[in-house]
């Protein structure tokens, strides 16, 4: 197995199972790094449509036409019976009607795709600028191969990962003991299990985990690869590709941190509300506890934007946040689920008592906050708010019917003059409209 060969399966098994969440920019570097390489390469998909073909493939082949697209039958007929090992046969061009001997090995995906690796004499072997180039295309792709011997702990880094683990080069002596210790410890089990699971099925492994560097910080990788049969047909290694996919899973993170908050206020919002209330139910129905949703609209805020424009009752709506914010307890939740409705979530009450002393309480602090006037460029806006109450069990036993018999509850303390809470009921039905 030539070192060129290794490089090439590894980089390959990102392309194929890097269109995972990648950036143009770094899906036209790889392609670079892959088009510098000397073995020729052919992805297609679980079809047999060629995805990508590099210059060396298309210069051995002598590929005069567009063939990305087309089916890969269209250059080598009857590839699609290939076996999945090295076997040097003669191939028949259809473009030329001449026949080519090399070597073809097949590497089918877990996602379907396959990847064909042409060896032939006349593609040459790497200069030492080649091997050179390779290593600096690694590092700043932060893609790194290893060599795992499965009856020893000999393990073999390209320079790339030695940085990944948090190393310098040569540094320490990698170790497949060495490289456990560095996953973290909450996913050191699942990688084993998953390479495990490689050596004896030849399934492709496929996995993202955390390491943890020497001074303590965390890293995340992902790591592909597959196992190499010796000449009697037993597992004799893997190898594959390590990824550093660290700035992909902050990026990750913060689109789901913005998908789950109200960007005006900084709150939860209907998303993460709807999550939240979910998780207290259920843990109301194992611990026998209550659950109050407290349905909270502002009364006089239609005003505000009709007579100052929206950005001023932005800000107004940012500051009821702020004043909601510092009215909950450890274990209370607050969203905002749209306009000038926010709901609140009160966990852990007790079924003894009727109605809940700690929602009742909170209701009137809520009400006491939110009737002072808020101060905005030298304006104080009077709003106040009106309070609906819901019991989880006493008035519904789902998430769905909890919001709407809060939701009505609060149209009713409305109507009794605002600034008011009332408790809903588990009949309760009255006609949904805007009184602001």
């Amino acid at each position: 197995m030539t070192y060129l060969f290794l490089c090439l399966m590894s980089l390959l098994l990102v392309v194929s199972f890097g269109a995972y969440r990648k950036l143009k920019q770094q899906q036209l570097r790889q392609e670079s790094i892959l088009a510098s390489l000397a073995e020729g390469l052919i992805l297609t998909s679980e079809q047999g449509q060629i995805l990508y073909m590099n210059q060396p493939s298309i210069h051995l082949l002598n590929i005069k036409t567009k063939v990305i697209g087309q089916a890969i039958s269209t250059i080598l007929p009857n590839i699609e019976h290939l076996a999945a090992n090295q076997t040097r046969q003669s191939y028949g061009l259809l473009a030329t009607n001449e026949h080519l001997e090399f070597e073809l090995t097949l590497i089918i995906q877990a996602d379907g795709n396959r990847l064909y690796i042409l060896h032939s004499d006349q593609l040459g072997q790497a200069q030492p600028e080649e091997v050179e180039r390779f290593k600096r295309s690694q590092y700043f792709a932060r893609i790194g191969t290893w060599d795992w011997d499965v009856n020893t702990e000999q393990l073999y880094w390209s320079d790339a990962i030695y940085a990944m683990f948090g190393y310098k080069v040569d540094e320490i002596q990698p170790s497949y003991q060495l490289f456990c210790n560095c996953v973290h410890p909450e996913d050191r089990e699942r990688v084993k299990a998953g390479e495990q699971r490689c050596i004896e099925t030849g399934e492709n492994h496929d996995e993202e985990y955390r390491v943890v560097w020497p001074d303590g910080s965390i890293r995340w990788v992902r790591e592909t690869g597959n196992v190499v049969n010796d000449k009697n047909g037993k597992v004799a290694k893997m190898m594959g590709v390590v990824r550093d996919i660290t700035e992909e899973k902050n990026a990750e993170n913060e689109l789901m941190k913005l998908a789950h908050i109200d960007t005006l206020t900084g709150l939860p919002n209907r998303l993460e509300l709807e999550e939240k209330l979910a998780k207290a139910i259920n843990q109301a129905k194992a611990e026998q506890s209550r659950v109050a949703l407290i349905f909270i609209d502002l009364n006089k805020f239609k005003d505000i934007n009709d007579n100052y424009g929206h950005h001023r009752g932005d800000q107004v709506l940012t500051a009821t946040a702020n004043r909601l914010r510092h009215t909950l307890r450890k274990t209370d939740f607050i969203a905002r689920i749209g306009g000038d409705e926010f709901v609140m979530i009160l966990q852990g009450l007790e079924l003894c008592t009727e109605p809940p002393q700690e929602a009742e309480l909170m209701a009137i602090k809520v009400l006491n906050k939110l009737s002072k006037p808020i101060e905005v460029a030298a304006t104080s806006h009077e709003i106040g708010a009106s309070l609906g109450i819901a019991l989880f069990p006493d008035h519904a036993n789902n998430m769905d019917e909890l919001l709407h018999i809060a939701d009505q509850a609060m149209y009713q303390a409305k109507r009794r003059g605002k600034n008011k809470f009332q408790f809903g009921s588990k009949h309760e039905s009255l006609p949904l409209q805007d009184e602001n």
